[in-house]
Formats: structure tokens, C-alpha cells, sequence
């Protein structure tokens, strides 16, 4: 039985995950680096402590993390500005139907909570979540399960009983070992040997998941 649906944000529910792709070389750049295309692929919902320690494997101990840091969120932030957010496809339709059934709705992201908020206002789908839970809560990000496991116990529910909607490896990895059933809602890339295993589905758009939850919850 799904009693909850737990949610990536960035590149899962909001189409955000295209611009850490792009100002992430342009930060790295300003202060005289280089990046391949998969190594920022790489680096999707990586947290703490694991995406300082990837860096510094790139290039060297001495790399400022947080400096660059900064400065992908200030060209990334002008951009937004200019731009907006837009959803992903089938976002508001998923949200209405768990909201209609009774499923719990959370969100678990890499982001802090102060743009997590900001974001979900914006697009204006923050009022269908009980919890938002931030990777900043717990002692490591993803692809440690700690994110997953905190919102499971926020949830009071047990990993099994939670659905986890994640885009990318580190989420999907994340929740698997959690415990949580994974869907993959392709972003950036699709599935792979290295995140199959941890597969419960993988669906084109998020209100596909509507069908699996029926099924499931039939059982």
C-alpha cells in the first residue's frame, strides 16, 4: 500500500535541472576550470559531504567549494529572474490526485529550504506537500539513504509504504537503499545498470504514476 509519495524537486517536479547543467561550467570557468558534460551530469542531486569531496577529487584540495558554489547560484539566480520556473509535465496532475486519495505528498531535495520554499511558491504548488524535507536536516545528502529515511519517520511511515519520484542517479540510489519504491521520471538521462537495480518503474511524465499507485494500492 502507498501511503505516501516522496518527491525530488529539481529536474523532477520543476524544470530547473537543464540550468545547474549549464552554470555550473560557467561558475567553474570564472575561476579557471573546466568541466566535462558527464562529470556535471555526475553531479546531480549530490549532497554534502559528497559533492566538496568530488571537487576536490577534480581538482585538488585546495578547490573552494563554496566559492564557486556562490557564484553558480548567482548566474543561475539572474537567469531565473529573467526566466521563471516552469513544472514538469504532469506535476499539478499527480499533486491533485494524492491530495483527492489521501496519499501524503513530501518533498526531499538537495536544495536548502529557503529556495525549496521559494521555488515551490513560485510555481505555486507548495500547499499540496505535508513535509518538506531538505538534505541540510541530515548528516549526509544523497546518495546516502539519510534523506529518505528522515522522511519516511517524518511521514511515520515505514520506507515501503513510500513511493520515492526521483530524475537522476544520487536520488534514485538515495531512496533505493532507503527502502522506498523508486520511479524514474527521466530528465537528463535515462535509466542504467547502475540505477535499475534500485528501479520500481520508470515512467515518461510525473500523472503516469497515477497508475502505478491504483495498481499497487489494488493489490
Amino acid at each position: 500500500m502507498i501511503r505516501a509519495v516522496i518527491f525530488d524537486m529539481d529536474g523532477t517536479l520543476i524544470d530547473t535541472e537543464k540550468y545547474y547543467q549549464e552554470f555550473w561550467p560557467k561558475a567553474l570557468a570564472e575561476f579557471g576550470y573546466e568541466i566535462t558534460k558527464e562529470q556535471t551530469l555526475s553531479i546531480r542531486s549530490l549532497g554534502r559531504p559528497f559533492a566538496p569531496q568530488r571537487f576536490r577529487e577534480w581538482y585538488g584540495e585546495d578547490f573552494d567549494y563554496i566559492k564557486v558554489r556562490e557564484k553558480r547560484k548567482e548566474l543561475m539566480n539572474r537567469r531565473l529572474a529573467e526566466t521563471g520556473i516552469e513544472l514538469k509535465p504532469g506535476a499539478v496532475g499527480i499533486l491533485s490526485f494524492l491530495k483527492e486519495n489521501g496519499i501524503a505528498a513530501a518533498v526531499a531535495t538537495a536544495s536548502d529550504m529557503a529556495r525549496t520554499e521559494k521555488y515551490l511558491d513560485e510555481v505555486g504548488i507548495k500547499h499540496y506537500f505535508t513535509k518538506l524535507i531538505s538534505a541540510t536536516m541530515v548528516e549526509k545528502g544523497k546518495p546516502a539513504p539519510d534523506i529518505y529515511q528522515y522522511a519516511c519517520a517524518e511521514l511515520g511511515l515505514a520506507p515501503e509504504e513510500c513511493m520515492a519520484v526521483e530524475d537522476a542517479p544520487n536520488g534514485i540510489i538515495s531512496a533505493g537503499k532507503a527502502g522506498c519504491k523508486v520511479v524514474m521520471v527521466p530528465d537528463m538521462t535515462g535509466p542504467d545498470s547502475e540505477v535499475e537495480p534500485y528501479l520500481y518503474a520508470c515512467v515518461e511524465r510525473l500523472d503516469d504514476i497515477i497508475d502505478l499507485i491504483t495498481r499497487e494500492n489494488r493489490q
